[in-house]
């Protein structure tokens, strides 16, 4: 089974990560741990300017959690691994010491919503609108929310999060999840390229002193953790949880 994968290359010292599945770009645990440990790698090369990270295809940027895997967790340590898998990757963003530039080329729910909030620069293109759709599994978008919240504010995470609805790349500009908004993903690679070119000639120590004061103030997000993974980990293993998930994927199949 094609459980998808993570590629890393080295170019013009900007580190490009790459990550891709075949249902949307949905995250299997693996790959979640694979991702996170490939960021905190090239976060140790000195070589490094900045991390571009971004997903395969020219649909989806990122459909969140792999349904696959949710269906499959029978028990509370596997389900906590799997979102604890969440944590890593958004916490290596924050930790790698590089700034980390984020492309978002189509829609985006879940999971994939908080790796785009925990970029320190985002790119994307007016198709890259964006939801938290947890509630409609019976979850809520805990573990990425510190992430969501950090962006966006207390009270439109809270929106976001109650009503599942999908805000416009217009409305995710507005709200700081994005940087720069280009009309399609050509247009976006080349303002993309432009960025990381002067980004490659910028100051080493500079970059890092500015990603560092940029987190100021989320050392507490390490001590959310466990119980925001708790959350998500037991409310998956419900009954009413499986329905949904099975739901959504028959209809998604029917498509």
């Amino acid at each position: 089974m094609n459980h998808g994968f993570v590629n890393h290359e080295i170019k013009n010292n900007i580190a490009e990560i790459t990550f891709g599945t075949p249902k949307s770009n949905s995250l299997p645990g693996e790959i979640l741990e694979k991702l996170a440990q490939t960021i905190l790698e090239s976060g140790k090369d000195e070589t490094v300017k900045a991390i571009l990270l971004k997903s395969e295809g020219e649909k989806a940027f990122c459909a969140g959690a792999s349904f696959d895997e949710l269906l499959s967790i029978e028990e509370l340590e596997t389900s906590k691994t799997f979102f604890g898998g969440f944590a890593k990757v958004l916490n290596a963003m924050r930790h790698c010491g590089k700034i980390v530039v984020v492309r978002v080329q189509g829609k985006t729910t879940g999971g994939g919503v908080g790796i785009a909030c925990a970029a320190d620069y985002c790119f994307a293109t007016k198709d890259s609108a964006m939801a938290l759709t947890e509630l409609n599994l019976g979850i809520g978008p805990f573990v990425i929310g510190p992430y969501v919240e950090r962006k966006i504010g207390k009270s439109a995470y809270s929106a976001m999060s109650i009503d599942a609805d999908f805000r416009t790349a217009e409305w995710c500009e507005k709200h700081d999840v994005y940087h720069s908004v280009s009309e399609n993903i050509t247009e976006m690679d080349a303002q993309l390229h432009l960025f990381l070119e002067k980004l490659s000639q910028r100051s080493s120590d500079a970059l890092a002193l500015i990603k560092k004061v940029s987190w100021e103030g989320t050392e507490h997000f390490d001590s959310l953790m466990p119980e925001r993974i708790h959350m998500s980990a037991s409310l998956i293993l419900e009954d009413s949880a499986k329905k949904n998930i099975g739901a959504i994927k028959e209809k998604l199949r029917a498509k």
